[in-house]
């Protein structure tokens, strides 16, 4: 079902430069449409549970003409849009996680809600709206605790990762309990 409280409050605390946790990292969101849907459902991937999905809002892959109208149409009766991206939560983790846990899916998905950028690295627009071209990012670490432990972080490639985990966190716990002071109601 969709979830526009999760949309207004994911908004609300991390991409709205006023926000009680603001992100920088997330002010390309900002004219972003994001729908947000809350499932039941159990995932898994690859043997690991899927807690949380970001994808592009446009139906894509190997669809005839009537399957992507038809998807066009579910996604426009739960948004009233078909928007740039489609975020989906488990509730079932959802209801049993803690605050930090929680804003950590949310942020999570988010930063795979990216804007697509050039050859140079700066942001691309289109030209036809110029409105900013998005696209889904990749995780910036996918390695094994196994190889890391064997050949070290530099050798996996994930020292930015290990470093930043051992540096306490930016997000101070008081900020995530006045971030989520309703989190007590979320429902599924």
């Amino acid at each position: 079902m969709a979830a526009p409280e999760l949309e207004a409050w994911a908004r609300d605390t991390f991409i709205d430069p006023d926000g009680d946790m603001f992100n920088p990292d997330h002010a390309h969101l900002i004219p972003a449409s994001i729908g947000m849907l809350w499932t039941s459902v159990s995932n898994s991937k690859r043997g690991r549970t899927v807690i949380g999905q970001a994808e592009m809002g446009r139906p894509a892959g190997m669809m005839g003409k009537w399957a992507r109208a038809r998807a066009e149409a579910q996604v426009l009766g739960w948004f009233g849009l078909v928007p740039d991206f489609i975020i989906t939560i488990d509730a079932n983790f959802w209801v049993s996680a803690s605050d930090a846990q929680a804003c950590a899916l949310i942020e999570h998905e988010l930063y795979h809600a990216a804007q697509d950028v050039d050859a140079f690295g700066a942001p691309k627009f289109s030209k036809s709206t110029g409105r900013p071209v998005f696209v889904i990012r990749g995780h910036d670490v996918e390695e094994f605790v196994g190889v890391v432990r064997r050949y070290g972080a530099d050798a996996a490639g994930v020292r930015a990762m290990v470093d930043a985990a051992n540096q306490k966190p930016e997000i101070a716990r008081v900020q995530i309990a006045h971030a989520c002071g309703t989190c007590q109601l979320r429902v599924a």
